[in-house]
């Protein structure tokens, strides 16, 4: 892996750091109400629903990905996952709706074994997150030629990246709260939708593209930032 790839895997995870949802409003509001641990706490339990998804992504889809990793039709299939996602991101009824705070109870007192769980299940449960681990796992475990070691340490810096964006979140919870009105909630993710739906047209893209030009064309893109 190149020192681009780590970069992009670092803006992976602070990407799905902000796909708003239940997960999101609890590690704010438990940050607001217990404090900068707790939402810790809270947050290791959501990173550890997370790698187990990445895992399942990836041992589920590993035979069918080691058949087809040469194969420019995958360009097409890893496209279409992107472009589903997000248009579900895009289209969600809910991004019309501030998220009821109210049904997400932080436990009493500082139970942080209890936060811990709290921040597990709360992630495990949305299946949408598998749908977006999935998505990536497809994307970038063909280009990586589904070599363990490399994926292990691109996911290692997407979570990397994931961790430094919640604990971001956390120490400016109060701030973020406030400015997450319903109309911005609303425009991030559909913002994010767009994005998805980009990033997956490009990359359908690549299957109509003869390899060595596109090797062409990564290559001119590099050389200016070789030169910086």
């Amino acid at each position: 892996m190149g020192l681009l790839d780590y970069k992009d895997a670092f803006f992976v995870g602070v990407f799905m750091s902000f796909m708003i949802g239940p997960v999101f409003f609890m590690l704010l509001k438990t940050s607001v109400l217990k404090g900068i641990r707790a939402a810790i706490a809270f947050d290791i339990g959501v990173v550890l629903g997370d790698v187990t998804f990445i895992s399942i992504a990836y041992f589920g889809s590993r035979s069918l990905l080691e058949k087809i990793k040469d194969d420019p039709r995958l360009f097409l299939i890893g496209g279409l996952v992107l472009i589903v996602y997000g248009l579900i991101t895009y289209l969600d009824k809910n991004n019309k709706k501030e998220i009821d705070e109210s049904t997400l109870e932080v436990p009493k007192g500082n139970n942080y074994l209890k936060l811990f769980f709290n921040g597990f299940f709360l992630n495990f449960i949305n299946i949408g997150v598998l749908a977006g681990w999935l998505g990536i796992m497809v994307v970038v475990g063909p280009t990586l030629g589904m070599n363990p070691t490399s994926i292990f340490w691109y996911f290692t810096t997407v979570i990397i990246g994931y961790v430094f964006t919640d604990i971001c979140k956390i120490t400016l919870a109060k701030q973020l709260r406030s400015k997450l009105t319903p109309l911005v909630i609303y425009r991030i993710k559909r913002g994010m939708g767009v994005l998805l739906i980009v990033f997956g047209a490009v990359l359908m893209l690549k299957a109509f593209i003869p390899k060595e030009k596109m090797d062409q064309i990564m290559d001119k893109v590099e050389l200016p930032r070789k030169s910086r």
